[in-house]
């Protein structure tokens, strides 16, 4: 079995592991096996929590887990902030923000969060703006490291150069969509953003030239690459393994492909399709992250086990059909 791997991020005062745990569907965990999921996802050494004020309820559950345990120090927390609200009214504002932070607080009995994001971007809002109010909180000391989830890259460049020329801290932290499987439609709505797929080469270029960590949510692609689905399941088929939001992000023929290519990579190596998967997103030039959920910590482990699978550059650049 592989140890976990861990890297150092700008502003956050301990190492990060290389694989998030995702807590969006963490209360869907009976609360008595919660506590146990968690000490044994610690337990692997993923540190790292991504969280979010839109979860139903998962800062609450992992409050309440750190309280109990007492084992704050030891975890890396991320959390996000100004979703727009259930009418889909935008909220990237100094009070939305605050107002968020305070809640996230109270739920995860900390008074600080060590990378804090914005959820969704707002275009209409000067970058400047935002840039003063993580600033602000920074120096509070109710945040270490800031970013964006869902913003373009070239919005990031922006905000980061009002940053410089402002003597300011910047953006250090993203977290767009990114793994093996292209994002051919937005899987919610409300302006997700994803580097996966050719059309993104560009972003990712940006990305692996100036080294900004890239938390990759739906890094398998919401179960594409879950080995539950086989490359040559039906549309049918593929809707009883798949959720809705799944099948609209990822259902395409290229992916298809994609994961074919997997599952025969997968045979020849002796691992699964998502170890292939995973492996993948860290064969990348990009200073790259994953954000993983899973109801078992065994499972877990496979995951961590993926980091030290070796692909040949051949090999990534025909898993994602760049060669055939």
């Amino acid at each position: 079995m592989s140890e976990m791997k861990y890297s150092e991020m700008q502003y956050v005062d301990r190492p990060v592991s290389r694989i998030f745990f995702g807590t969006a569907s963490i209360t869907s965990v009976p609360k008595q096996d919660r506590d146990a999921l968690l000490d044994g996802i610690l337990a692997l050494g993923v540190n790292a929590i991504d969280l979010a004020r839109v979860y139903m309820r998962a800062e609450d559950a992992i409050g309440a887990w750190m309280e109990k345990r007492g084992n704050r120090d030891q975890l890396v927390l991320l959390s996000k902030c100004a979703h727009p609200n259930f009418l889909g009214m935008k909220r990237l504002n100094e009070k939305a923000i605050r107002k968020d932070f305070q809640k996230s607080s109270e739920s995860l009995h900390t008074d600080h969060i060590d990378i804090y994001l914005l959820h969704r971007d707002d275009p209409s809002v000067p970058v400047g703006d935002i840039i003063q109010i993580f600033n602000a909180l920074h120096s509070e000391g109710k945040i270490g490291a800031f970013g964006a989830s869902n913003w373009t890259h070239t919005r990031i460049a922006e905000a980061n150069e009002y940053a410089y020329a402002h003597s300011l801290i910047p953006f250090t932290v993203s977290s767009p969509n990114y793994g093996l499987a292209e994002q051919i439609a937005d899987p919610w709505g409300g302006g997700c953003v994803t580097v996966s797929g050719p059309s993104n080469m560009k972003a990712r270029e940006w990305y692996a030239e100036n080294g900004m960590p890239v938390i990759a949510y739906s890094s398998l692609g919401r179960g594409f690459f879950s080995g539950r689905l086989k490359s040559g399941a039906g549309r049918e088929d593929a809707a009883k393994v798949l959720d809705g939001h799944a099948m609209k992000a990822y259902w395409c023929d290229g992916n298809l492909e994609r994961l074919k290519r997997s599952e025969q990579l997968a045979a020849e190596k002796g691992c699964s399709v998502s170890q292939i998967a995973m492996a993948w997103i860290y064969a990348q030039p990009m200073n790259t992250f994953a954000v993983v959920s899973t109801s078992k910590p065994s499972r877990m482990q496979q995951n961590i086990d993926a980091l030290n699978i070796p692909l040949s550059p051949q090999e990534v650049k025909w898993l994602d059909l760049e060669e055939e």
